[in-house]
């Protein structure tokens, strides 16, 4: 069974796993919701063979990573992830570091590649520049993305609320299902990774996460100077390749195909056939190739 470690921050006490040399360029893998840490099971052996250090946190409201006060709000905000991430990277004492995610966790790793570059050797981001435009959250999109995005208005209500709280592995398995066509999980992979949707704050983080980004839930004071800067669309200079799932059933490929625009460095997309949302669990050699070329090219 794999170690768990954990280590302060100035809001969390963030758990993580740690394999490779400690001296190897260090590589930090984000998971997004409702995934956790085992979507990097099949990734960091890959990197470890190449001799990198490889980083693989919960996130804020999962698995055993906690709040280290019971008064801190339970912010999933763009900001907060990011500013985690900065604070896991000063906690480790890690200068620079690779670094490569999807959903949230690409998020996060996008948000430090735009505001802190200098933290950051490279960046591997799922479906493209992962910064909210929470300004414009209120136009419509399509009617075929907002029916994508069912889940997300249906936690807006208490209804959804409820429902996450009494059902919450039932609508994360479905939304796999919905989000990744082709990929044939079984019960025990999905069981591994909801136990960590147990974590108390998980609800509430989930929660202000999409009513946040949708301009209908206050952002946390603590965070109001990054998420001032996050409302600029600041570009991103690192060197970056994006990954898109070409059966992402929730952010289809072709939409990410004009977000080089947000890239001003070297800069390469990559669509995986037959890959739905989840890329480094459904094609995880092609996830790590990825990481592989950007520690190469620096």
């Amino acid at each position: 069974m794999t170690a768990v470690h954990r280590i302060q921050t100035p809001m969390l006490e963030i758990a993580y796993e740690e394999f490779g040399p400690s001296g190897g360029l260090p590589v930090v893998l984000l998971h997004g919701w409702p995934f956790d840490v085992r979507a990097y099971d099949q990734v960091h052996p890959y990197l470890t063979a190449a001799g990198l250090r490889t980083i693989v946190p919960y996130l804020r409201g999962y698995g055993p990573t906690r709040f280290r006060s019971a008064t801190s709000m339970r912010s999933g905000e763009q900001a907060a992830l990011g500013q985690d991430l900065l604070e896991l990277l000063d906690a480790l004492k890690i200068n620079r570091a690779l670094l490569a995610g999807f959903d949230w966790g690409g998020r996060a790793a996008c948000v430090v590649s735009a505001l802190w570059p200098a933290r950051v050797h490279g960046l591997v981001t799922c479906t493209g520049y992962q910064i909210q435009d929470i300004a414009s959250a209120a136009k419509p999109a399509d009617p075929e993305q907002e029916h994508r995005f069912w889940y997300q208005y249906y936690f807006h209500t208490e209804r959804g609320r409820q429902g996450l709280i009494q059902r919450r592995d039932d609508i994360a398995k479905l939304l796999w299902r919905l989000w990744s066509p082709t990929w044939k999980f079984d019960e025990a992979t999905f069981a591994r990774t909801a136990a960590s949707f147990d974590n108390p704050d998980f609800v509430d983080v989930t929660i202000h996460s999409y009513r946040h980004r949708a301009g209908n839930a206050p952002s946390d004071p603590h965070y109001a100077a990054v998420e001032a800067k996050l409302a600029r669309l600041p570009q991103i200079g690192v060197p970056t390749i994006v990954i898109h799932g070409g059966v992402d059933d929730v952010n289809p490929a072709e939409k990410s195909l004009d977000h080089h625009k947000h890239f001003t460095g070297k800069y390469e997309r990559r669509v995986f056939d037959n890959v739905g949302h989840n890329p480094p669990q459904e094609d995880p050699k092609a996830f790590a190739d990825a990481i592989l070329a950007l520690a190469a090219s620096n």
